[in-house]
């Protein structure tokens, strides 16, 4: 299996090479790593546009080779990455002419050894075309995220027995953590670039959802200085809040993201129609996530939604708003392709999105859905069944 889906994906690969025009690459970040041979270990993949697939192993030192299930003679323990070089030239093959490396990942004195490794070559940045061959997924992929959506939709179903009276926006975070890992989440929540972090996802309640994010969520929540998004409030929660819970589920390697709204009692009349906007925006999208629709296009259209309704005031943010209504989702929270603005590009059968329309109002909270969907013909694949009402935690 390992190797069929390697195959798959070298393939994927190659295909953007072609797109491209380079006749290597180099793997080399955990993500990508784990992508291609489903293991981790710190060293390099080198990817020919023909031929076979070499992998360089620097730690750990006690690395089974055989668990990477390559031909005899392509898996390799090198103490630096030069040794790269020695052991494409011993296999008789000629350096390329042009290479790709990860560059927004890849420190510069690194890029800069590379440089003088291939100092023949031209090198290219590849990080975004990693991206694009990560965003359709293959079955076992597809799999792996709908295992991931059990798993996190049966800890969902928990939490109304989970909240205490009395309980703090924190106390009620801590224990939705305490059962996600126990019911099967690794607990490790990756987000693609520099500029974005977070752990394990949000609990917001009241106007802590309206505090705006550093980061392009929308939701925000004060959280920590060193950590400046998600539950911080120390009080009780109090009547007439409204609190969204929006972990992120990583129970087989592979992301699902799932949002849903609870409140203290009845909520103000304006949360319950804004509600129901975030859900009018869901079905709206749901039926048009297709093969050949442009992402731009559903942004819009959420939009338009949301205007004509008169609640455009509060979609995806209040004080601050997000410029998007879904992202994929795959080994990092934040993959291609993202439903927002200037998004030209064509959704495609096999990726997968969280599409996320929230609206957030001053004084009460926020409201709305988040739901992982698969791409098909027929429209979005809804990976859980819950409930998307706002379900009243002192009922």
């Amino acid at each position: 299996m390992i190797q069929t889906e390697r195959k798959l994906k070298v393939l994927k690969i190659r295909e953007q090479m072609q797109r491209n025009q380079l006749e290597a690459c180099i793997v080399s970040t955990p993500v990508n790593t784990y992508y291609l041979h489903q293991c981790i270990f710190q060293g390099y993949t080198y990817i020919p546009l023909e031929g076979e697939v070499f992998s360089f192993v620097r730690r750990p030192s006690d690395f089974n080779l055989k668990a990477l299930q390559l031909q005899d003679g392509h898996c390799h323990f090198i103490r630096k990455p030069e040794q790269i070089i020695e052991v494409i030239m011993a296999a008789g093959l000629a350096l390329p002419a042009s290479i790709g490396l990860e560059g927004e990942e890849m420190p510069q004195s690194q890029w800069a050894r590379f440089e003088k490794m291939f100092a023949t070559s031209q090198i290219k940045n590849i990080s975004h075309m990693l991206r694009q061959a990560r965003s359709v997924k293959t079955e076992y992929e597809l799999e792996q995220i709908r295992q991931s959506a059990r798993l996190h939709e049966a800890v969902y179903r928990n939490i109304p027995s989970i909240y205490r009276p009395g309980m703090s926006e924190k106390d009620f975070c801590i224990e939705i953590e305490y059962q996600m890992r126990k019911g099967g989440c690794l607990g490790l929540f990756r987000c693609y670039g520099i500029d974005m972090e977070s752990f394990m996802g949000s609990v917001v309640a009241g106007d802590n959802a309206a505090a705006s994010s550093p980061y392009d969520f929308a939701l925000g929540g004060a959280g920590h200085p060193s950590n400046p998004i998600g539950a911080t409030q120390d009080t009780a929660l109090r009547e007439g809040q409204s609190i969204l819970v929006d972990m992120c589920g990583n129970f087989s390697g592979y992301l699902d993201d799932l949002s849903r709204c609870y409140s203290l009692g009845k909520l103000p009349d304006i949360a319950y129609r804004a509600h129901q906007v975030a859900l009018d925006i869901q079905a709206y999208v749901q039926e048009n996530l297709r093969p050949g629709v442009i992402c731009e296009d559903l942004y819009n259209g959420a939009l338009k939604i949301a205007q004509e309704a008169g609640m455009a005031e509060y979609f995806m943010g209040c004080r601050q708003q997000a410029k998007f209504v879904g992202h994929g989702v795959g080994l990092v929270i934040n993959e291609l392709p993202v439903l927002a603005p200037r998004m030209k590009e064509p959704l495609q059968a096999g990726m997968v999105l969280a599409v996320e329309p929230k609206m957030v109002i001053e004084g009460i909270g926020a409201v709305g859905v988040e739901n992982t969907f698969i791409i098909t013909e027929n429209g979005g694949e809804k990976l859980v069944s819950l409930s998307d009402e706002i379900i009243d935690l002192l009922a």
